[in-house]
This record gives C-alpha cells, sequence and structure tokens, in this order.
C-alpha cells in the first residue's frame, strides 16, 4: 500500500533507426506508509496514453503493488482512464506544483514574483469553492486580464485539482514536501547531460538506473511531518490505509 505515488517524465536523446529522437523516461516514486520514499519504476517510451499506462499500471500491480491512494502526476496523457481500470479507488490528482510552475512559465521574470503572489489565495483556499471563487477573482482582476492563459491552465486541470482541497492540511503539507521526483529529474539530467545522446533504450535505463540507485541510497528518513499526515491517511482512507510495522 502507498499514500501516495507521483508519476513524472524527463526527455532524453536516444538514438533509433539512425535517427536521434527525444524519448520520455517515465518515473514512479513511491512514499510508503512509514514516509519514506523509493522509485518504483522507470518506463522509456516514444508516445504516452492509456494503452502505455494501462502497461505500467498492470506491472506495478504483478509486481505486489496493490493499493495507492492518490496518484499524483502533471496531467500525463492517458492516465486517468488507465488507473480507472487497474486501481479504480486511486485518487487521481494533478501536481499543484507542476500547476503553479507551469502558470508562471507565462510570465516573464519581472512579472514571475507578482504573479505568484496573485495565484497563491486559489491553490492555498481552505475548500474547492473557495478556490474557485478566488479562481475567478483572479480571472476578473488585473493579472487574469494580464495572463488569461494561466486562468485556461487552470480551469482545464480543475477536475484533477479538486481532490486536493479536500485534504486536510497535514496531507497538503506532504503533497508538496515529498514531491521529490523533481529533484531526482534534476539529479538525472545532470548525469544525461554530459552523454549527448544513448545508441539504444537499454543503454540509457541503464545509466539512469545507476543514477537512481546512487540517489535512493540516501533516502532513509521519512517525510517531513508524516507522523501527523499518517494519522490524517488513517481516518480519510480506513482500512485501504495500512500503517507500517512498529
Amino acid at each position: 500500500m502507498y499514500p501516495a505515488v507521483f508519476f513524472d517524465a524527463l526527455r532524453v536523446k536516444i538514438r533509433e533507426d539512425a535517427v536521434v529522437r527525444n524519448k520520455a523516461v517515465y518515473l514512479a516514486l513511491g512514499l510508503h506508509a512509514d514516509g519514506t520514499r523509493d522509485i518504483l519504476g522507470l518506463w522509456i517510451e516514444n508516445t504516452e496514453g492509456a494503452k502505455f499506462w494501462m502497461k505500467v499500471f498492470n506491472e506495478l500491480k504483478t509486481r505486489g503493488v496493490g493499493n495507492i491512494l492518490i496518484a499524483v502526476t502533471d496531467g500525463l496523457e492517458g492516465m486517468s482512464e488507465a488507473l480507472s481500470v487497474v486501481f479504480p479507488a486511486t485518487t487521481l490528482q494533478t501536481c499543484i506544483v507542476h500547476l503553479i510552475r507551469n502558470s508562471l512559465d507565462y510570465a516573464g521574470w519581472k512579472d514571475r514574483k507578482a504573479l505568484a503572489a496573485a495565484i497563491k489565495p486559489i491553490y492555498t483556499a481552505v475548500t474547492a469553492e473557495a478556490a474557485a471563487a478566488a479562481l475567478d477573482a483572479f480571472e476578473a482582476g488585473a493579472w487574469g486580464q494580464k495572463f488569461p492563459t494561466v486562468v485556461a491552465l487552470s480551469r482545464r486541470a480543475w477536475d484533477r485539482v479538486i481532490p486536493f482541497f479536500a485534504f486536510p492540511t497535514e496531507v497538503r503539507r506532504v503533497m508538496y514536501t515529498t514531491n521529490a521526483i523533481e529533484s531526482v529529474n534534476a539529479q538525472v539530467r545532470k548525469i544525461i547531460k554530459a552523454r549527448g545522446h544513448f545508441p539504444t533504450d537499454d543503454s540509457a535505463a541503464k545509466l539512469i538506473w545507476l543514477a537512481l540507485r546512487n540517489i535512493t541510497a540516501k533516502w532513509d528518513r521519512a517525510a517531513r511531518h508524516w507522523k501527523e499526515a499518517m494519522n490524517q491517511f488513517a481516518i480519510l482512507y480506513a482500512d485501504r490505509f495500512i500503517r507500517p510495522a512498529a
């Protein structure tokens, strides 16, 4: 049982059919019941979609993943459909950190700090209703008029954002602070940057696996504030949350 699993991708240059292509390497980072983390797998694929994610989820299930409470992702295509088949009880949650960062990408450096402050009330709202009202207020205000693309981005993802507002503060905090998959991707990118491109998928997978082994060797501590979050998970998910062994 994993209280949360984070899914993300990074792009890697790999030679295929005498052409160097940009391929996606997908990673899954699982949060254990005791608050520690682990990489559950990596997959290399040309295109994402429901068929690909069905393969990923079925592989995880075969390897022993019996229950995922929350799957956190950045709008990866086809994931929702596949997840509803293989892990139908799992809550699919758009990564709020990704969404905020993607929103700030539309602004120049001189506007980013002010834009971040303007959208903060949306994602720190107490309830989904309050968040929707804050989004409406942002859209009607000066920053919403200047950056309508930010409003459109939020509204497109809104169905997958809403579950976040049902979580108590303790769980929200963990959802932010355990999103170490971005840190993992950054460390992997540093390693592969000097390689240029890889001759095969296998060569890329082997080097990334070695990098991940070194990165995860340092993961021996629970996430910050995990005890508070664990109690909230136990209340929210009752019998589905299996407490760690003492």
